[in-house]
């Protein structure tokens, strides 16, 4: 246990650099930032002594020097298969600055907290994972297996420029092992190994234009009578429960909703709504689209008017074997150093191990340990999570011994 403790020498240098981290804004250009690219070369000041270091930027020509960063990292072991831990570089938008105590991108340490924003999501887990690196790398014997770090871009937003782009690169190997540290729980006993599947709609709803006082076909009468029932169809039709995840079932939620006229007296031609709906692994997307293509076209030929659907999005994957090494590894690990029994949940958000898992990575999890603050006013990391997660990674590696 020499190197955990040499570990625990490392904080200060750890809490150092997760307060450079937050105070250089990493931002995408789809929120209206320059990107990634000075915190990836932040990031590379601290790769020098790495086996392996590079990098794998994609294009995009609205961002800082027109790329998106994505770095790799790596420490060889004895035998050639690669345990990876993937950070994301970028982070959300502060929001209302009104609702910060502090200023959100100026790092604040204070009573084992270290505030600001990306300071847990996933400022954090770039610290753990890189300073778990550094021991390894220290380390007086070989670990068992290769050791990989990948910082990636644009987990936000898409993941178009990040882990999708690693992806068609084909950085990884499927023999490897995936953690991906951007979600879990405030005692870390959660391992994450299966997401719901996404799909974001939008919704025109067609009416007739005219004065208030004579209303033909009112678009957004006609949009929430539709909503309604397309909501309550959904959730009737497919209403199996599953409880890996919170909630345990699928959800289809009207969220967005476009503004229609500007005055009060005229009847709207045309309203716009959005649903995003998060869908057990166990259905088809496509078959949950026919279904949805089918309420569709029952209130078009109803109301003998328009209605067009756009699907925003649509993502889904396979759930990680709970018997799956990497589950195995992990849970044992986690195990041995805080005395306690891993659970294994699912999630209704999207991590990179969605994409991996997508893609036939099926030794892919995600894990932390999080104080759960992430995209809120006020984003905090807890110092000892930081550190703690970093002694897990690093475990992972040697035997218990060690």
């Amino acid at each position: 246990m020499r190197m955990l403790r040499d570990l625990d020498g490392m904080r200060d240098e750890m809490v150092k650099l997760l307060c450079r981290l937050i105070e250089t804004k990493a931002i995408s250009p789809d929120f209206g930032g320059e990107g990634e690219v000075d915190k990836a070369e932040l990031l590379m000041d601290y790769l020098n002594d790495f086996d392996y270091v590079e990098r794998f930027d994609a294009k995009d020509e609205r961002a800082k020097e027109g790329i998106r960063p994505n770095i790799i990292a790596k420490v060889k072991g004895v035998v050639r298969r690669t345990i990876w831990i993937i950070t994301h570089l970028d982070v959300v938008p502060e929001g209302d600055v009104r609702l910060w105590k502090t200023p959100p991108f100026k790092a604040v340490v204070e009573n084992g907290r270290v505030y600001g924003r990306g300071s847990e999501d996933n400022g954090q887990s770039i610290v753990s994972s890189l300073f778990a690196g550094i021991a390894v790398l220290n380390a007086d014997v070989k670990p068992k297996f290769d050791l990989g770090l990948a910082f990636v871009s644009d987990e936000e937003s898409g993941s178009e420029y990040g882990i999708k782009h690693l992806l068609r690169q084909g950085v990884f190997s499927k023999e490897d092992f995936f953690i991906v540290p951007d979600v879990g729980s405030q005692r870390g006993e959660l391992i994450e190994i299966a997401e719901k599947s996404i799909l974001w709609l939008k919704f025109e709803v067609f009416g007739v234009q005219s004065h208030a006082s004579k209303p033909v076909m009112n678009a957004s009468r006609r949009a929430m009578k539709f909503i309604l029932d397309l909501d309550e169809k959904l959730h009737t039709k497919f209403n199996a429960r599953d409880e890996l995840f919170d909630p345990p079932y699928s959800t289809f939620e009207p969220t967005k909703r476009e503004k229609t006229v500007d005055n009060v007296n005229t009847i709207p031609g045309i309203d716009v709504s959005y649903m995003d709906c998060r869908i057990l692994p166990e259905y088809n997307l496509d078959e949950v689209i026919d279904y949805i293509e089918s309420v569709r076209r029952f209130h078009e030929i109803r109301d003998k008017e328009k209605i067009n659907l756009e699907v925003l999005q649509k993502s889904s994957s396979p759930r990680t074997p709970e018997n799956a090494e990497i589950v195995l590894r992990l849970s044992e690990t986690i195990s041995r150093l805080r005395g306690i029994k891993p659970k294994l949940f699912g999630i209704g958000g999207n991590t990179c191990a969605s994409f991996l898992r997508r893609e036939g990575f099926r030794e892919s999890v995600a894990w932390c340990t999080t104080d759960s603050t992430a995209h809120k006013p006020n984003e905090y990391c807890t110092i000892d999570n930081m550190l703690d997660d970093a002694k897990v990674f690093f475990s992972l590696f040697f035997d218990p011994k060690y």
